[in-house]
Formats: C-alpha cells, structure tokens, sequence
C-alpha cells in the first residue's frame, strides 16, 4: 500500500494500491443536508475576471460568433503558451489554461479532416495556411478521408438522403470522458507507471495478433500523451507529475487533464464528468486545517466553470445547422446516491449550481443534477429554485441509471451514463425513423429527392393505409436501414481510432475498457402518431404525379403520444423495442454493445427539411418534434399527462438517453420563486419515481422568447439560456428558424 504526504488525512486503502477515485470519494465525502445559506457572492477577483470575459463574449458575437482563430499552428498539447484573461488574468485567475494563447481564439485542428478545419475558417474570414493543407493532403491522411474512401453508395445516398444523419465523419467523435480526477488524487508520474505496466502485460501469450498491435501502440500513445500533460501544466507553472496537495492543485490537476482533451480533440461533446463530490473532499480537508475559506472555496468552483463557459470549437456550417448555438457539452453532474443509500450532495454541488447566480445563467458546463426523490429536500429545492430563475440545468434519473452504471457514472454527452475511468462510447448520431416509415410507404424511394435509396420492396398501393400491411413493411424497411446505419458507424468508428485516436482521454480510461455503441432515433413522436393515426382513425394517400405518396388525409380522431394513453403510448414501447432489436441482429466494432437514444439536439430543423409529409398530420418541412417529446400540439391534457407518456418508455431499451424537454409557464408552478421551487420539486419526484430518465425544465413565458428573438441588443438577453433537446443554449445564438421552432414547442400554463 503506497503512503503520500499529499494524502495525509484521507481514509481508505483499497486506493492508495490501485487506480480507484470511486473507492476514495466513497471513503472520503461529507454528505450534506443542509440548505444554501452557506453560500457566499463573487469575489473580487471574480467579478474582475468576469466582467472582461462578458466584454470578450460581446466583440465575439459582434464579429459574427467567432473572435479570432488559428490558422498556422496545429492544436497539440504544447503548441501554445501560456494564455489568460485579460491583462491581470495571471494574477486573478485561481485556475490557469486555456485551448490557445488568448481567451476565446479557435484552434486549428486538421486531424478530423482538413477540409472542415479549413472550411471553419474561410467561413469567418480567415485564410488558413497552404503549408499545412500540403501536409494534411499530401502526406497525412486524415479522419474524414479515411472515411470517405471506404463509403459505400449505399452509404453514401443514406447519408445524402439524411435518412441518417449528424453522423461524426466530418468532425470529432467525442462522448469520450477521461477521469481527469486520477491527475489530482495519484499525479501523472504513477499513472504513467501504471500504463507502462499495462504495456508490458499486453499480448502476454506472444502473438502479435491484429487486436494485441493495436493496443500496444494506442497504450504507446497514451503514455506520451500523459508526458505531454506534464509538459503542458510546466507551461503555466506546475508540476503535476505527484498527487495535488490541497484543494486549489485538486482543482488545477484535473483542469489540466480536461484543458489536454479541449486542445488534442474537437468532439461533438466534451464532457468534463462527475468531479463535484471528488473536489469537496480536498475543500473540506483545507476547510478543516483553516487553509481555505468558504469565499476561497466558492472562488475555486466559480474560476473552474469560468473556464468550462470559455471552451470554443471552430465548426463547419453543416455541423452548425445540425447543433444549432455553438455548444460543447460539457456536461457536468451534482447529486446522486451511492449504492449505500448515502446521499452524494455535498456543499460542492451547491456551489456549482451557484455559479449560475454568482455569475448569471449560461449553457456551459451543461449542469446536470443526478436526481432521485431520496435526496435532501433542501438540495431538491434548491436545484428547482436554479431551474425557475435561470433554465440552465437538467436531470437525470439516478435512480435509473446507478444499478446500470454504479455510482460513479458521469453523462458523456448531453443524456448518456457511461460508467467513469471504464468505459467509453462510440457515439453515433441518429437515424430519422419517421423518413423510414415513408421508404416503407413509398418501396424505398425518397419522396424529396425521388431516388431510391433504401431497397425497392413493395411499395403500399391501396388508398387507405392498413394497419398490419403497414407495420409488416416498416419493420423490414427499418431492418435494411439498422443495418446500414451500423455499417456506417463501424467505418466512422475505425478510421477515427486509426486517424483521430483520443490518446489524452484514453489514457485516463482503464486499459481495459468496455465499449458502447451509441445509435440515435429522430422522429419518434411522429412515427407513434402517425402509426397511431392509421390503427384507430383512416388515413387516405395522397399521391403525386410520380406515384409516391406526397400528403395524407385522416378521418376520425385518434389517440396521440403525449395524453398518457396507453393506446398511443403501447405504441412507443413498440417502436423503441423494434429498432433496439434491429440494431443488434448486426456486429457492432470492437464488439462494443449497441445502446440507442431519443434525442435530436437541434437537428429536428435539419431533419424536418428533409422529410416529407407523414400520416399524423405533419407537414412535409416541418420541424420534427425533439427528442422524445411528443409531437407539436398533440399534448391536450396537461404537463403532467405529457410527463406519464413520456415516463412509459423504458430506459431499458434507450440506455444512450430519452430526452425530454419541457417549458412551464411560471404562473402554472406557483405566485414566487419559493413555491414554484417546491412544486418542481414535487413534479421531479412523481416523473423520475416513475422511472422516467430525463427533463429538461424551461421556466418562462412565450412572450419572453419572442421579445429576445426580436430585440436580441438588450442587455438582458445577452446571456438568456434555455434548455433545447438535451442542452442549453444562449437562445439569441440560435438561427431565427430554430428560435421559430422552440417558440413553436408547447409552453404548459397548466400542471
């Protein structure tokens, strides 16, 4: 058992001889059921700091979204200096680092593809460097080449078709969370031991086999990437190479660990994880040695989410279409149960949310509390007062998700639990299952385009649609499309580990790791409805000249997805299950296990466009409804009739995510911020006790959306966040058409 000084105080000893932060924080942590009285306000250097950040965020939105970008140098863990806010950034900034050398600059990283970096920046003006084009097309092959070589047709016209789409072939992979904990309780000396030791023991039989090479020479790259850390952190000052000794290092150690994957990898999200309860540990310890004061504390927690709003991407027109408002997904978690039954909320988790009101709202880091109806009600309260004032956080059901996961998981992207420091995912974006359902209606062909994309089966010929006859084509046309969806993410998949590999995350992931392979459903509520629409009313065929089916007639009512009826809502079980089912028949890469999601983030627009008019009554070019929300008016009976529809549909078949977003009116939850704070509350409990996995809460009228979407230039509109299909967003970064379509969504004035 090995002893530090860095360590004195700790209890526990499974730890100090084995890589396990789990095993720590659950010797360490102090519950707290207290309320947030406790809490103390900006400090001066706080405010300093982010005044001159607010007034960087303003000239960027001036310069049309970007501030400035690189075009020269390559993003790697070294290829910058040191970079702070503002003139005195070095001397008020508790927590140091930054993506490159100036606050907010966009850096260039062409190993994704060097197409889209360089399109990034030609899109804002800037002209990127014919050097590097050379290299990057003439002697280095990149990610998205890789991809593209392979393509099949078919893969190609689904792709094109948008059939499946948002697919991570022309960006980062991301969903990858590195347990940057392990930095700060072990330092990067022993992990670098301890994967020098996985090194050696792997291919221990002798043969070289295809899978043994290839994991000796990722270990080899994850080794020079914890070298590289070192490098980094010496940059600014540190070294990191022993464990931190008190809480302000624990802090700086595990930023540095984060700040590695922001500047090595441009991942759709790039989660920060459950860090929360790990960080209070060393607060509390120097709170106890009168090392560190509760302002002292606040200030630490409110300098690292300073720089968790601060992460920038440099991102492609098409990737910007799909999600919408310039997020990263940082996501980060409060809350939680330990599989004791002990509460995880410790005064940390009320200091993160703080942040939120020591520094206004903001869409980064994506806050996430862990929610179970057992936590403190002081905490449950407080997390509902942050959701009324500011809309800047959500939940996920703990209580789901803990016996799947343990309690260590941490929320990879914007609704996904992987379990931390173990495992990893293959993300994979999603596939429009309400276009599916018109390939099954038409024999395959696209009724935008007119080309035949999926196979040519029969197509549906009768002028009313039969109920059995339309289910019996859907599921084979959702078979052929299962399984070219997967075909497509086991192409991406390969050539991101061979041209793009995540050596910085990884290396702070067990070497042994397992793997999920993360597909994605869009337009559910519609196929529900749509389905629902045929079995229970008439749905007449309207078809064009060239025989497909353009529009559709319905006559009589029918039940609708959303009214908690279990004649519409059966359905959804039905369709989740089916494609689930689907997914699996095929072999998924690196036999990682095939999970699926209800969640669209911003791209119900992109995908709306592309998909034609659909038997529950939806318009050809209209928005699909996000996520797993019921379709646009279909909810006739209330929040809570919409939360039970929702509530039906088993994690068990989506353990990549149900997302679900819904907007009160403040007037339905009470007269004042304290009332409408407990009877959030009270919603949250009934929704997740039924084992609902996820919400997303907006708390504000209509009219406040459509006076920002008109006079974006007040003041009070700079920062107004709302919460979209898994994320938060600053709602005046979103295009006018997605500002339509979450205007659009059903804003609830009665529970």
């Amino acid at each position: 058992m090995i002893q530090r000084t860095e360590w004195e105080g700790f209890k526990g000893t499974l730890w100090r001889g084995e890589i396990n932060v789990r095993d720590f924080i659950q010797h360490n942590y102090t519950p707290f059921n207290g309320d947030k009285s406790f809490l103390t306000c900006p400090t001066d250097a706080t405010a300093r700091l982010w005044d001159e950040l607010q007034k960087l965020q303003k000239e960027e939105r001036a310069k049309g979204g970007v501030l400035d970008m690189d075009t020269d140098v390559v993003s790697s863990l070294t290829s910058h200096g040191p970079g702070y806010i503002g003139a005195d950034g070095k001397t008020l900034e508790k927590i140091v680092g930054l993506q490159t050398d100036k606050p907010l600059k966009r850096a260039f990283m062409p190993y994704g593809g060097i197409k889209m970096a360089e399109e990034a920046c030609e899109m804002y003006g800037y002209t990127p460097s014919p050097e590097l084009h050379r290299i990057f097309t003439d002697y280095h092959k990149t990610h998205n080449q890789g991809v593209f070589d392979v393509y099949t047709p078919e893969i190609k016209a689904a792709r094109k078709n948008k059939i499946i789409t948002g697919l991570p072939d022309t960006y980062g992979r991301g969903r990858i969370v590195g347990d940057y904990r392990r930095i700060a309780l072990y330092g990067i000396d022993y992990l670098i031991e301890q994967k020098k030791h996985d090194f050696d023991n792997i291919g221990g039989n002798g043969e070289m086999t295809e899978d043994v090479v290839r994991l000796r020479e990722e270990v080899a790259d994850q080794i020079k990437a914890l070298h590289g850390m070192k490098e980094m952190a010496a940059v600014y000052g540190f070294d990191i190479s022993g464990p931190a000794k008190n809480a302000q290092e624990a802090f700086q150690w595990l930023y540095f660990g984060y700040l590695a994957a922001i500047k090595t990898q441009n991942g759709a999200a790039m989660s920060v994880g459950r860090i929360s309860t790990f960080l209070d540990i060393y607060i509390e310890r120097d709170m106890k040695s009168g090392s560190l004061s509760e302002h002292e504390a606040q200030e630490l927690v409110d300098h690292i989410v300073m720089k968790f709003r601060m992460v920038k991407f440099a991102r492609i027109k098409s990737y910007n279409e799909l999600f919408s408002g310039d997020p990263v997904w940082a996501t980060l978690e409060v809350g939680g149960l330990g599989q004791d039954g002990r509460s995880m909320v410790t005064k940390n988790d009320y200091r993160f949310l703080h942040t939120l009101e020591n520094m206004g709202p903001a869409p980064e880091p994506n806050l996430t509390v862990l929610y179970s109806s057992r936590l403190p009600e002081n905490f449950k309260e407080y997390a509902g007062y942050i959701s009324v004032t500011t809309s800047s956080i959500q939940y996920e059901n703990d209580d789901v998700m803990r016996p799947i996961w343990g309690d260590d998981y941490s929320i990879c992207c914007c609704v996904s639990a992987t379990e931390t420091g173990k495992e990893m995912q293959f993300f994979g974006a999603r596939a429009n299952l309400a276009k599916c359902l018109l390939y099954a209606i038409n024999g395959g062909v696209d009724g935008i385009t007119g080309i035949q994309v999926g196979p040519a089966y029969a197509p549906v010929t009768s002028e009313y649609l039969d109920y059995d006859d339309l289910v019996a084509k859907y599921s084979k046309m959702m078979g052929w499309l299962a399984g070219v969806y997967v075909n497509t993410l086991n192409l991406i998949h390969y050539m991101h580990d061979k041209y793009y590999y995540e050596a910085a995350e990884m290396a702070l992931i067990d070497t042994d790791v397992r793997r999920t392979f993360a597909t994605g459903i869009a337009g559910f509520s519609h196929v529900v409805d749509s389905l629902s629409a045929v079995k229970y009313a008439k749905v007449k065929v309207i078809r064009g000249e060239n025989g497909l089916a353009k529009d559709f007639e319905i006559e009589g009512d029918f039940p609708r997805y959303g009214n908690d009826d279990d004649r519409a809502d059966d359905i959804a079980v039905w369709l989740l299950r089916t494609f689930l089912e689907k997914i699996k028949e095929h072999p998924t890469y690196r036999n990682s296990e095939p999970t699926t999601s209800i969640l669209t983030i911003t791209s119900n627009v992109v995908y709306g466009k592309a998909t034609g008019a659909l038997p529950d009554g939806r318009k050809a070019g209209e928005p699909l409804s996000p996520g797993a929300n019921p379709s646009y008016g279909a909810e006739k009976n209330g929040l809570l009739a919409s939360l039970n529809s929702v509530a039906k549909v088993p994690y068990e078949y989506a353990l990549d995510g149900i997302s679900n977003t819904q907007t009160i009116s403040p007037g339905a939850l009470g007269h004042d911020d304290g009332e409408r704070s407990r009877k959030l509350a009270a919603i949250l409990d009934g929704y997740f006790d039924q084992g609902a996995h996820h919400l997303n809460v907006n708390v504000f009228g209509v009219d406040k959306l459509k006076d920002a979407m008109e006079h974006p230039e007040k003041p009070e509109y700079a920062n107004f966040t709302i919460r979209v299909s898994g994320y938060a967003v600053k709602f005046i970064s979103l295009t006018r058409e997605q500002q339509l379509d979450v205007i659009s969504r059903s804003s609830h004035e009665v529970l």
